[in-house]
């Protein structure tokens, strides 16, 4: 079978991938096939409203799980959820981005929550009962948010309080625990000391949440999130006092690693709708897919996603196996978003007229992948730091 054919769109490489994972991409097709085909998630993204039977169906297929303390259910590895992840940007797009939230929020958690911590908030969150939330970014602080961060929190008795406020937050309205960080000592020489991550509940007397209007990713809450002296006691802070931001900074690869694995899933995804439009839209006699032009952009497109795919199961591999995977999650990311870019462009001009049609789930694609050009982190930064990193060239930041 072409694999472009495939029920969820996604190209998954038989060689590369055991077994299990081969299963799991099959349970996870056949899932969002039965709970969130195309007509429904984009009905959707219309109202913008969370897929909740989706999460619902997940949950029962146990991926909250993946990747988490073995302690508490953790299974399988970074190598699964991005399998997670990848068939969900194939077609509920949203539910992508959720993902790959949830599992930061659960590597933190594993790798630095303490006994209580993963009691209260870990084991809901790897069954699928609750939802977390991560609150960096700031309204005058993004790519530079540890020089920037103006959140604060105080010491007050043997607890904090916590002043400030945090945007572009994914999923802070239906969270029921929000990872925050806030500054707590002077900015040192590096601005990476001095910042410390809290777990603030939600419902907190002080904390407020506004929802954002975007262009894209309806199916996930964008948020504001306003501190007013929330107060929360000395066992909200996660790993030590002064060094969150450096807990941070051990998530990145994961995260960009998992933000590619959304971008090449939903490049896949549309990259099958517009191979399968050109095959049976008749134009001058012939079909659209006979035509040189279309099928050297389907091709190249072809070849952007699989050289991405490539680079992101590299990445992926050495981080799993405990490897130093920040030059490769680096590429994988700005490989994974301008492929994806550039099939979706491509898609909306191969399908013409339906494809500005929101009727269809082109449009979707076209406007979802836009998010990870810039997040979790503007690929105009990411090229720096290779540029540093990678080549040895002077920093140019």
């Amino acid at each position: 079978m072409n694999p472009l054919t495939d029920a969820a769109g996604l190209a998954a490489d038989p060689v590369a991938d055991p077994p299990e994972r081969r299963e799991l991409r099959r349970e996870l097709r056949k899932l969002v096939g039965a709970t969130s085909p195309v007509d429904r998630t984009l009905a959707l993204d219309e109202a913008e409203e969370f897929d909740d039977e989706l999460h619902t169906a997940l949950k029962r297929l146990g991926v909250f799980a993946i990747g988490g303390h073995p302690d508490h259910g953790g299974d399988g590895d970074l190598r699964d959820q991005v399998a997670v992840i990848e068939e969900l940007g194939a077609g509920p797009t949203s539910m992508a981005v959720f993902m790959v939230v949830h599992y930061m929020g659960t590597h933190i958690l594993s790798a630095h929550g303490s006994a209580a911590q993963r009691q209260r908030w870990l084991d809901p969150l790897m069954a699928g009962d609750a939802k977390v939330s991560f609150a960096l970014s700031e309204p005058g602080a993004g790519t530079d948010i540890a020089a920037g961060m103006r959140t604060v929190a105080r010491r007050d008795g043997d607890g904090w309080v916590l002043s400030g406020q945090k945007t572009w937050i994914s999923g802070a309205r239906r969270a029921d625990v929000l990872v925050v960080l806030a500054r707590t000592s002077p900015a040192d020489g590096s601005t990476v000391d001095g910042i410390t991550m809290f777990l603030v509940p939600a419902g907190a007397p002080g904390l407020r949440v506004r929802e954002l209007r975007t262009v894209a990713v309806h199916g996930l809450d964008t948020d504001e999130v306003f501190l007013d002296d929330v107060r929360v006691g000395a066992d909200a802070v996660v790993g030590e006092v002064d060094r969150g931001f450096r807990l941070v900074l051990g998530t990145l690869n994961r995260e960009r690693i998992n933000a590619a694995a959304g971008a090449v899933g939903a490049a896949t995804g549309a990259l099958a709708a517009a191979v399968a439009y050109a095959r049976e839209r008749t134009a001058f006699g012939s079909t659209l897919g006979a035509f040189q032009a279309v099928q050297h952009r389907m091709v190249d497109g072809a070849l952007a996603v699989e050289a991405a795919r490539s680079l992101l199961a590299r990445a992926a591999a050495v981080e799993a196996a405990g490897g130093r995977a920040d030059l490769l999650s680096s590429m994988a990311k700005i490989a994974a978003s301008e492929a994806a870019v550039k099939v979706t462009t491509d898609g909306m001009e191969i399908l013409g007229g339906a494809g500005f049609s929101r009727e269809l789930p082109m449009q979707r694609w076209f406007r979802d992948v836009r998010l990870w050009v810039f997040a979790p982190l503007a690929n105009d930064m990411v090229r720096n730091y290779l540029g540093e990193r990678l080549l040895g060239l002077p920093r140019s930041f």
